[in-house]
């Protein structure tokens, strides 16, 4: 069976940057070291916006420029980014909360065989739940599953909900 790891949005901007939090900073040595430790295909999703997000639906309803494409806060975080470092990665840019085109990439890449799928990143209560139910839905009968201590909400409490929600869902929440 392969396993699949899906590192969600883990960019400067989410972590340090514009809509960064201590939690955010907190995760990353973790996601780190889950990812160096990680024994399958790696999947890397990067928050994509472009110079007119304040004029798109999110932009009006977040006017908080974030993850501008070839801007510095687009990049992934530097401790993510050396644990990639000579690994091999898919990356998978989305330019909403959920990367519409994941489901087709996992599926191309696990080639006919049976497959698992673990999330981490950022937010759990935005872009790693959006993603956790979108791969739910294609895949109802495939392991789906977030690992919390590599994840983190825009704050504790909406991080707890999103774990919550997504155990309500049948996705698995890692001890």
């Amino acid at each position: 069976m392969k396993r699949f790891l899906v590192v969600v949005d883990m960019q400067k901007d989410f972590v340090d940057g514009a809509l960064g939090t201590k939690e955010a900073v907190a995760i990353a040595p973790a996601a780190a070291e889950k990812i160096r430790a990680f024994d399958g295909e790696i999947f890397v999703t990067f928050d994509t916006h472009f110079e007119n997000y304040m004029e798109t639906a999110e932009g009006r309803r977040l006017p908080v420029p974030h993850c501008i494409k070839g801007t510095p806060g687009w990049e992934l975080d530097e401790t993510v980014a050396g644990a990639l470092a000579g690994k091999p990665y898919t990356p998978v840019e989305k330019y909403t909360f959920g990367a519409k085109n994941l489901p087709a990439v996992l599926e191309n890449a696990a080639r006919g065989e049976d497959f698992s799928v673990e999330l981490i990143g950022l937010c759990t209560d935005i872009c790693v739940i959006s993603n956790a139910l979108l791969l739910k839905a294609f895949f109802p009968e495939k392991d789906i599953s977030v690992d919390p201590r590599c994840a983190a909400g825009v704050t504790p409490a909406l991080h707890d909900a999103a774990l919550l929600t997504m155990k309500s869902c049948q996705i698995g929440v890692k001890d």
